[in-house]
């Protein structure tokens, strides 16, 4: 029996009519999170800080029913670059009604080595995740729409390292990434907690394992006996999960860190 009004599985994950931005989406996790929302429907904002990379990455998106994809320059560790990227793809978009706060600027460098400088510039990307956030909030508030932000965290904003994956292979985790996402996380409960009354919801996505291409074999290696599942995880296996976090799908979800790490942090 059909209740009433009751909107199908299709209808919730439909993003027919919104607008995405979404920061490094030329990246690894970040191409399949555009393929993901363009082919929700979505029109997708692709920020990079080069625009021919951006906009090259937005033509290659799959396009349905009237949405159109654009590219534009954000670096979010520069809040002009920041203010100016976000008003150039309400402008062009004309509106922006789910982020992805996926961009991610870092330095290879672990605890053994790390600078101070190099520690505060990491840690400058959950700045700019903060005040992309607040634009966004902002922007629908004043627009008397809902919104919907999604920031990428990691498995490594929950969980320590394990430091034999890396020993004699490559540069181990390094701690200010860890410090970054476990800092990504709990900014987005307190978003969450005080934008709800907004009609904005704030959630988390945590990956891991999602190794590139680049990492090293032996690394990768050695990481799968640390998983349940035995293997690193594959970039489209996030798409079903960033797609519940940014749709209606997911509208009584909010303050909530979604972990798809293969049964990592199970044990």
């Amino acid at each position: 029996m059909t209740t009433p009004n009751e909107p199908s599985v299709a209808d919730l994950f439909d993003l027919s009519g919104k607008v995405a931005l979404i920061t490094g989406g030329t990246g690894h996790l970040g191409s399949s999170f555009a393929r993901a929302l363009a082919e929700a429907g979505a029109t997708v904002v692709i920020a990079s800080r080069d625009l021919s990379r951006g906009q090259a990455a937005a033509t290659q998106l799959p396009t349905l029913g009237d949405a159109e994809h654009f590219g534009v320059v954000i670096n979010q560790l520069d809040e002009d670059s920041l203010n100016a990227g976000f008003d150039l793809a309400v402008e062009t978009a004309g509106q922006v009604d789910i982020l992805i706060n996926n961009g991610q600027q870092g330095h290879a460098l672990d605890l053994t080595n790390v600078t101070a400088e190099a520690f505060s510039q990491d840690l400058q990307n959950a700045t700019g995740y903060f005040l992309l956030a607040r634009r966004l909030r902002d922007h629908v508030v004043q627009r008397e729409a809902a919104g919907s932000i999604v920031m990428i965290g990691s498995m490594y904003g929950v969980v320590g390292s394990y430091p034999d994956a890396y020993e004699g292979v490559c540069v181990a985790s390094p701690v200010q990434y860890h410090t970054l996402k476990g800092g990504i996380v709990h900014m987005t409960r307190h978003l969450a907690s005080y934008w709800a009354r907004d009609n904005v919801r704030v959630n988390c996505l945590s990956p891991g394992p999602f190794p590139n291409e680049k990492a090293p074999a032996e690394m990768v290696e050695r990481l799968k006996t640390k998983n349940p599942m035995q293997r690193m995880g594959q970039p489209h296996e996030l798409k079903g999960a960033l797609l519940l976090l940014a749709s209606d799908a997911g509208s009584f979800i909010t303050g909530q860190n979604l972990l798809v790490d293969g049964g990592w942090t199970a044990w």
